[in-house]
């Protein structure tokens, strides 16, 4: 898999690199997401909280949890006591303030971390999401072997992340809309330049479908499963400890 960054020509490695980048975009991440997405993104969601929900965990760990919509998400549909790790300092600053004004903080913690060393002993979570992460890792493997080794026997990873549709007529809609309208926009509100570029360069990059099954077998998850989303732009990737 070929490695993307951020910022090209910038000094440090990929988890650095990202860290920065989200630091940078806090701000205006939030409504310029649901904007640049339309708001599917919203019920790609919904349908991962529906498979945790059916599997009623009482601890949930949100890796590379960004601002936090899907771990407050969680802890709202669900009972569990909720984890939303990130390396960004100012993506959960603005997570933290969901989290107040959900009223969730004995339930939900944000915490600083990184992905592929969890500040967690093994099997301590009944369940582990990750939401348009995992492309982020600096390792993939290892990133995806943390996530097993704090699992529970049992545990369940949900992961969401973007695909590349099959159809050629989406795919071609897709890629102009992804490398030529979102990085436009993405640069003028922004204020990033590579942000919104790095974004389906990053997708391009990373092993989509049975590629990533493949990963998650490796590393010890048990019959992973994909499920492709709106023609395939998104996947929902289950696998089981």
């Amino acid at each position: 898999m070929a490695t993307v960054l951020p910022y090209d020509d910038d000094q440090g490695g990929k988890k650095a690199q990202v860290r920065q980048m989200f630091d940078n975009i806090a701000g205006t991440y939030d409504p310029l997401n649901r904007v640049l997405s339309f708001g599917i993104d919203q019920g790609w969601r919904k349908k991962l909280i529906a498979r945790v929900r059916k599997h009623a965990p009482a601890s949930v760990i949100d890796i590379a949890t960004g601002t936090g919509d899907l771990a407050v998400a969680v802890a709202q549909a669900t009972p569990a006591q909720v984890v939303g790790l990130d390396l960004s300092p100012n993506m959960l600053q603005v997570g933290k303030g969901k989290v107040a004004a959900k009223h969730l903080q004995n339930r939900v913690e944000m915490v600083v971390g990184d992905s592929e060393a969890l500040p967690y002993p093994d099997a301590c979570f009944d369940a582990a999401t990750v939401a348009f992460g995992v492309r982020n890792f600096e390792d993939l493997p290892k990133g995806l072997a943390e996530i097993r080794r704090v699992l529970k026997p049992g545990g369940k990873l949900w992961v969401l992340e973007f695909g590349r549709p099959a159809n050629p007529l989406v795919r071609w809609g897709y890629n102009f809309y992804s490398f030529t309208l979102l990085p436009f926009v993405g640069k003028l509100v922004s204020k990033d330049a590579r942000a919104y570029s790095y974004l389906p360069e990053s997708v391009r990059a990373f092993p989509s479908g049975s590629a990533f099954t493949s990963v998650m077998e490796q590393v010890g998850f048990k019959s992973p499963t994909f499920r492709p989303l709106t023609f395939g732009i998104c996947m929902l990737y289950e696998g089981s400890v």
